[in-house]
């Protein structure tokens, strides 16, 4: 008997968008696995992992501490203002991540819950069936990234302007998802969605 079909559901949106909240809901409603990019791309950069080998090989010292340790609040800052850099960073993980999320999704079935952030930007979307859009207005964003990061506002307008425009995502959803209100608003649109496609 052939192995189920996996129906890779991608979940994205636009920094402080509140797209993590969203994918982990979803998956907890819809009690179905959950592949988190951001997470497989901070296990890939601990000290010697693949994605540490790669900057390491590649980036100036500067980023990294006495330890080796990437120095990841000024990586950050760096990959935020200098858009080479970041094209630079993308084409080293970008691979890596998407062989570890084709690997962890090949192990699974049925409908698959994955956060990918950079979705179109890097050119995923390809990879999915499905597209959840979360959107924010940028008020919104901006006033969740200063807080949860303690950064600047212009620190969080750059970091929104370093992605592609969230109003274009919406459009290229196949489900929206509007995250600017309450969390009670969000999680009735979730439980609609969950319910109507099926995916419990």
């Amino acid at each position: 008997m052939s192995k189920p079909a996996v129906l890779l559901i991608a979940v994205t949106g636009g920094i402080g968008s509140g797209k993590s909240r969203v994918c982990s809901a979803l998956s907890a409603l819809c009690r179905r696995p959950l592949i988190d990019i951001d997470l497989i791309c901070r296990q890939m950069l601990a000290v010697d992992a693949p994605g540490w080998q790669a900057l390491r090989g590649s980036l100036d010292s500067c980023f990294f501490d006495p330890k080796g340790e990437l120095d990841r609040p000024a990586f950050r800052t760096a990959i935020f203002r200098d858009r080479q850099l970041r094209r630079q960073v993308d084409a080293l993980l970008h691979p890596l991540a998407r062989a570890e999320m084709s690997r962890q999704a090949a192990q699974l079935h049925g409908p698959v819950f994955v956060e990918i952030p950079l979705l179109f930007e890097a050119g995923w979307h390809r990879d999915v069936d499905r597209i959840v859009v979360v959107y924010a207005e940028q008020a919104i964003r901006i006033q969740r990234i200063t807080s949860r990061d303690r950064v600047s506002e212009e620190q969080a307008c750059r970091e929104i302007q370093a992605q592609s425009c969230l109003a274009r995502k919406a459009l290229q959803a196949d489900y929206l998802i509007e995250n600017s209100s309450s969390w009670q608003t969000t999680s009735l649109q979730l439980r609609h969605l969950s319910k109507v496609q099926g995916w419990r």
